[in-house]
């Protein structure tokens, strides 16, 4: 029985931009798509403010990049209770934002650059995600205002970091910006990491087995070349030995001669 297809969101997100990362196998279509922890939409089309086929099936859902999509507001999102990272960047969202602390109440990062935000009661209605660590307010009109970033922290003190930046403008260390994807990646690593030392000993194991080859071949023909002069010898020596027993016979034939002299005179 073939299964379920995935659901449009999953095959129809295109774009210059579009990137997308399954952690699951496509066993069934529901399955899949509970199993999604990433999703990038970056440069899709949304149709009316919508993205069609992304609902709260993705319960397992950390990470979303929604980015120029053409969302006008953020009141259609589904509800992800795991979501730490969402991506809103370069759309038209103007207002609307207390609905995030409902749909998702333990957002981390939050990125809302280049968008209409144009006074501090538009963000006013995050300090109810009290997980909410950085955000993000990159070209949008509020940032003109004075005193903005001291107001910002006032309004929503349980931030860390502002524009990248905290408190005391220092900037986010690479480990506070990128966490949540560091987590996601780990146990990839830890597979790739496994895998490459599978590889590496397999390689090192091939390489032990030609060195052997090389010396037991290295033996053979050592052994090979005694023997060869261990025979030049011997026949160097049977060579000798038939010389000195030429000379002895011609020596005994020299003593019967004049003997043999002698017994002619008689």
């Amino acid at each position: 029985m073939r299964p379920p297809p995935l659901p449009s969101v999953l095959l129809n997100a295109k774009g210059p931009g579009w990137a997308l990362s399954l952690r699951c196998s496509r066993r069934a279509g529901r399955s899949a798509v509970c199993r999604v922890k990433e999703l990038v939409l970056d440069n899709c089309r949304s149709n009316e403010g919508k993205i069609e086929g992304l609902t709260d099936e993705f319960e397992e859902l950390e990470f979303l990049s929604t980015i120029n999509v053409g969302l006008t507001s953020v009141a259609n999102l589904p509800k992800l209770n795991k979501l730490k990272k969402l991506e809103l960047s370069d759309n038209r969202i103007s207002g609307g934002l207390e609905v995030l602390a409902e749909k998702c109440p333990n957002l981390t990062h939050l990125n809302l650059s280049g968008n209409k935000i144009k006074d501090l009661s538009t963000i006013e209605p995050l300090k109810k995600l009290e997980n909410l660590k950085s955000l993000d307010l990159f070209n949008c009109e509020v940032t003109n205002l004075n005193d903005y970033r001291e107001n910002v922290f006032k309004l929503l003190p349980q931030l860390t970091y502002l524009d990248g930046y905290d408190r005391d403008d220092k900037e986010a260390p690479d480990s506070d910006a990128e966490g949540y994807v560091e987590g996601l990646d780990d146990d990839e690593e830890d597979e790739d990491e496994e895998e490459y030392d599978e590889d590496a000993q397999v390689v090192e194991d091939e390489e032990d087995e030609e060195e052997e080859e090389e010396g037991e071949e290295e033996d053979v023909s050592g052994e090979e070349e005694e023997d060869e002069e261990g025979y030049n010898d011997g026949e160097v020596d049977d060579e000798e030995d038939e010389e000195d027993l030429g000379e002895e016979e011609r020596g005994q034939k020299r003593k019967r001669e004049p003997e043999d002299e002698g017994e002619d005179d008689d």
